[in-house]
């Protein structure tokens, strides 16, 4: 599993210089960061197995983008982000690197539609201000589909993302008692509202 990890952060960072270099020749190249509206999925206690819903919280983003093709193109990404979700008065909170790999379309003017898979790798996962080193997988999958608006270098998108698979983080939870395991799902439900300038 881990090898398979690597060979695709491998091979998205790969993807990722190629659409550099032929930015340079009519594409794009630049910097992305924004706004995540974000949740992750239900926290569950061993004893009783209660689940509890999270609430919304605000994170962010900040990366780079690759872009070949005019009016249907191709829009490779690398991004660092942080989000958070409440569990009650309790933080869940995520930092990964995202590969989104989207292809767009432009449908009027400068407005465009895009989607596409995001390649996912959590650095780390704190709940409670505890560091989490157990979750399932560090590696995983999930889908993005927005609305993009392009002026000239300038661009904005809103796009939802989701995670594919069930990806659950696993601890001791001291608050209820020695011993007793509870979870967290840890896939993405967010919004994320961007703003990017290409170079």
């Amino acid at each position: 599993m881990k090898n398979l990890k690597k060979s695709v952060i491998a091979a998205a960072l790969i993807v990722f210089v190629g659409v550099s270099i032929n930015a340079q020749n009519g594409g794009a190249f630049g910097f992305k960061g924004g706004l995540n509206y974000s949740a992750n999925g239900d926290y569950i206690e061993s004893i009783g197995d209660n689940a509890k819903n999270p609430d919304r919280n605000i994170g962010y983003h900040i990366g780079v983008f690759g872009k070949i093709g005019n009016k249907l193109y191709f829009r490779p990404e690398l991004v660092y982000s942080a989000t958070k979700s409440d569990y009650e008065s309790i933080e869940f909170s995520v930092k990964k690197i995202d590969a989104p790999l989207l292809v767009g379309l432009k449908v009027l003017g400068p407005v465009s539609v895009f989607a596409g898979p995001s390649l996912q790798y959590i650095l780390n996962t704190e709940f409670d201000g505890i560091n989490i080193n157990n979750v399932e997988d560090d590696f995983s999958v999930g889908l993005n589909f927005g609305i993009g608006l392009n002026f000239n270098k300038v661009g904005i998108d809103l796009r939802y993302e989701r995670g594919f698979n069930d990806n659950e983080a696993t601890f001791i939870d001291n608050n209820i008692g020695s011993g007793v395991v509870s979870r967290i799902d840890s896939r993405p439900d967010q919004l994320i509202l961007s703003l990017s300038i290409a170079l």
